[in-house]
């Protein structure tokens, strides 16, 4: 078994999420008292929601690549950035550190084509949805077209995911706004829905919608056990 190294707390929600899901996988891929083998950092989050809103990319990407030295020196053999946001600085980290990176957007992209979806409905931090690094890799490399909410959507996403999600809030009334801004979306031909915030399957699940709907957070989990267990 290879050696996970986890960037996490971005939000630790998520990055919990992450532990569990990792150690059930090898579990139940395994049997009997197997359990992954993993590093983990884990980031006082305030520190970096602080860098995203000022824009302080290169300094978040410093950090980052920091933390990604630790890991591969104390032993992991692959990197997993438990966040959706920060594989912003994705590319940066592995010419750091010269070990894989399993990207979430690859494996999310892997699950929208088991799923035969290829203009799926991106929900997730204003970050990731406004800017280029995750879409343009899915149209890049997957040929996927992923489609956004309005302003005032992505604003209500973004709000939902920090001041309700990543604290361990969890809303009726978000999920129904949730819930109302996919609805806006559908005269834009959407055929799968993309939880792009690894918090996001807090809220909603397959079960709210009937189109596919990929969860970033399961998609980059399975991901990284076939790469642990290969």
């Amino acid at each position: 078994m290879k050696t996970l190294g986890l960037i996490g707390g971005m939000s630790w929600e998520s990055t919990a999420l992450y532990y569990r899901g990792l150690n059930e996988g090898v579990r139940d891929r395994l049997g009997g008292l197997n359990s992954a083998e993993l590093l983990m950092w884990s980031f006082n989050f305030e520190e970096i929601e602080a860098l995203q809103a000022a824009e302080s990319w290169d300094e978040a990407t410093e950090r980052m690549v920091e933390v990604a030295h630790r890991l591969k020196n104390a032993g992991a053999d692959g990197l997993v950035i438990c966040t959706n946001t920060m594989h912003k600085m994705a590319a940066d980290i592995t010419e750091a550190v010269q070990i894989p990176l399993i990207h979430i957007a690859d494996a999310t992209a892997n699950a929208l084509a088991k799923a035969q979806c290829s203009r799926p409905l991106l929900l997730a931090t204003r970050y990731t949805m406004e800017q280029d690094f995750y879409k343009g890799r899915l149209a890049d490399n997957h040929g996927l077209e992923a489609v956004v909410p309005g302003k005032s959507g992505r604003h209500t996403v973004q709000q939902i995911i920090y001041e309700e999600l990543c604290q361990g809030i969890v809303e009726a009334h978000s999920k129904a706004m949730m819930l109302e801004i996919v609805e806006d979306c559908r005269n834009e031909n959407i055929d799968s829905i993309i939880f792009g915030c690894t918090e996001i399957g807090m809220l909603v699940a397959q079960s709210d919608f009937d189109v596919p709907a990929i969860d970033s957070t399961a998609a980059h989990i399975n991901a990284a056990l076939d790469f642990a267990l290969s």
